[in-house]
C-alpha cells in the first residue's frame, strides 16, 4: 500500500480507502447500494487491514446513520489501527434544525456520529455540502472548537464549488481557524469536471482530493457495453440514474479503451479505471466500496496495475471533454498555456 499526505497537511492516508455506503441498507438509494450487516462488514474490514487500507469513510445520511453504526461495530477492538472519516451537513429530516452547518447542528452531528461509531474522536470530519445559509465564519468557528476539544483531528469538505472552498479557506486563514485539508469529490474517467477548477485550487492551496464514486456510479464496473443489455438482477439502472448524466457515446468510447487495455494487461476494467485515478494530480485517496469480498479484492487489485504513458494517454483521449468557460475557448492556444499552464499529467 502506498500512503500520501492530504495536500500540505500532516494527515497521511492510504491511496485506497474503503467507503461504507453499502453498510446498513436502509432507504431506497442506499438499499440499492448494499445491505452489509456487522458480520459481513467485519470480514470486509479484515481484508482491508490485511491490504493496508486503514481509511474508512461514511456519513450520517448513509442508511440514516446505520452505516456509521455497522462500521463502528465492525471496528470494535481495533479502533487504534484505522482512520475514521465521516460527513454531515446534508438534510436528515424535514425540520429547520435538521439541515445545514450552523454551530448547533454541527455540535449535535458530531456528538451523534461519535456515539454511532463508538469512538472518542473522528480522524477526518467533512462537510457533506456547502451551506449557503450560514456564514462560513460560524461554520469554521464551530469546527475549530470541535478540533480544539479533541473530538475531530482534521477537517475536510465535500462537493464544494471552487468559490465555496476558496471562500472557506480564506476565512480560516483570516481568522486563524482550522483549515480544510481534504476535499471529497466526484471524479472518474466519465466525470472529469473536477479537473477544471477544483484540481488547480487543491494544488495551489494544499488541499488533497478524496475521490468518491471512482467507477462513475457503476458505469465502469465492466457491465455496461455498447449494444449489450445489463446483466439480470443488475442494480445499475438505479445507481447510475442517481448520478450525473454521461453521454452514451463517450461512455462507450471509454469502456472500449478499457476493454482493450484489459486484454493487453490482464487486469479487470474496474482496476484500470481506479489505476488511472491514482496517477492524477492532487489525488490523495480513492474511496472504493464493495458489497462482498470478491468486489473488494478486485478493487484492491488496482494497486498492482502499472499503466504506461501511452496507455494513460489513450484513456485521457477517450475520456476528454471540452472544458467550460473561461478555460474554453483558449485552452488550445499555446500563448494561453503560458499564462495558466495545466498541471503535469492533465491534458
Amino acid at each position: 500500500m502506498e500512503y500520501r499526505r492530504s495536500g500540505s497537511s500532516g494527515l497521511v492516508l492510504p491511496v485506497l480507502g474503503f467507503g461504507a455506503g453499502t453498510f446498513g441498507g436502509r432507504g431506497e438509494l442506499f438499499g440499492a447500494w448494499g445491505d452489509t450487516d456487522v458480520a459481513a462488514a467485519r470480514r470486509l474490514v479484515d481484508i482491508c487491514l490485511e491490504a493496508g487500507v486503514t481509511l474508512f469513510d461514511t456519513a450520517d445520511v448513509y442508511s440514516d446513520g446505520a452505516s456509521e453504526e455497522v462500521l463502528g461495530a465492525a471496528l470494535r477492538g481495533r479502533r487504534d489501527r484505522v482512520l475514521l472519516s465521516t460527513k454531515a451537513g446534508l438534510p436528515t429530516g424535514p425540520g429547520p434544525d435538521e439541515a445545514g452547518t450552523g454551530r448547533a447542528r454541527l455540535v449535535r452531528a458530531v456528538e451523534a456520529a461519535l456515539r454511532r461509531l463508538g469512538t472518542e474522536h473522528i480522524d477526518l470530519f467533512q462537510l457533506h455540502a456547502f451551506d449557503a445559509q450560514t456564514p462560513v465564519e460560524e461554520t469554521l468557528s464551530a469546527l475549530d472548537d470541535l478540533v480544539r476539544a479533541g473530538k475531530i483531528r482534521y477537517l475536510g469538505a465535500s462537493n464544494f464549488a471552487g468559490w465555496q472552498l476558496m471562500k472557506s479557506l480564506a476565512a480560516a486563514d483570516r481568522n486563524g481557524l482550522t483549515r480544510y485539508v481534504a476535499h471529497q469529490v466526484y471524479y472518474s474517467l466519465v466525470g472529469r469536471d473536477y479537473e477544471w477548477e477544483l484540481m488547480p485550487l487543491g494544488h495551489d492551496q494544499g488541499v488533497g482530493a478524496l475521490v468518491w464514486s471512482p467507477l462513475g456510479w457503476g458505469r465502469l464496473t465492466g457491465h455496461i457495453r455498447r449494444g449489450a443489455a445489463l446483466p439480470p438482477g443488475s442494480r445499475l439502472h438505479r445507481t447510475a440514474a442517481a448520478g450525473p448524466p454521461v453521454d452514451d457515446e463517450r461512455l462507450y468510447r471509454v469502456v472500449e479503451v478499457l476493454d482493450e487495455l484489459a486484454a493487453e494487461t490482464g487486469n479487470a476494467v474496474p482496476q484500470l479505471a481506479l489505476a488511472w485515478l491514482l496517477t492524477r494530480p492532487t489525488v490523495t485517496s480513492v474511496i472504493v466500496g464493495a458489497r462482498n469480498e470478491e468486489q473488494l479484492r478486485q478493487n484492491l487489485g488496482a494497486l498492482e496495475v502499472a499503466l504506461t504513458p501511452e496507455q494513460l494517454a489513450r484513456l485521457d483521449a477517450a475520456s476528454a471533454t471540452t472544458p467550460p468557460y473561461p478555460r474554453y475557448p483558449y485552452h488550445r492556444l499555446p500563448d494561453f498555456a503560458r499564462l495558466d499552464p495545466p498541471l503535469a499529467g492533465v491534458q
